[in-house]
């Protein structure tokens, strides 16, 4: 299943994904997005499954599932960047908005603000069609 996703992403031209596959397609980010300062806190983890429960009705089983598959597709797709691209093609421009803010949340999760987090976030948006703007519109406000 993984390697079909892989070599469909990889194409010059990927087809749109199949609702499952852009389901773990949309959690990889997330993973990736958590590792990316190399500390993938409890937090985060906790924080990726309530997103894939909330954003695709799943219970709390069926989500830590998703995201075990989500870390198994992120761990053998192209670098966070090309992932980025491959997948703007597959995504709405409303859903590739709320990954951007999904990725926010996933970011500050642990409670710690790292600037490789914002480096990845840029970069990912700027893949993703996004830009600066829609980053810092992403971003969660202060409570």
């Amino acid at each position: 299943m993984f390697s079909d996703l892989l070599r469909r992403l990889q194409s010059p031209r990927p087809a749109p994904l199949p609702e499952l596959d852009g389901r773990l397609a949309l959690g990889a980010l997330l993973v990736r997005m958590a590792k990316v300062d190399h500390h993938y806190a409890v937090e985060q983890i906790r924080r990726i499954d309530r997103i894939l429960a909330a954003r695709f009705d799943l219970n709390p089983v069926e989500a830590a599932k998703m995201r075990a598959d989500c870390e198994r597709l992120e761990a053998d797709a192209p670098d966070g960047e090309r992932f980025a691209e491959m997948i703007r093609a597959s995504m709405p421009l409303e859903e590739r908005r709320g990954l951007l803010t999904a990725m926010w949340q996933v970011a500050l999760a642990d409670g710690v603000h790292r600037s490789e987090e914002d480096a990845m976030l840029e970069r990912s948006a700027s893949r993703l069609g996004l830009g600066h703007e829609d980053v810092e519109a992403a971003r969660p406000q202060p409570e």
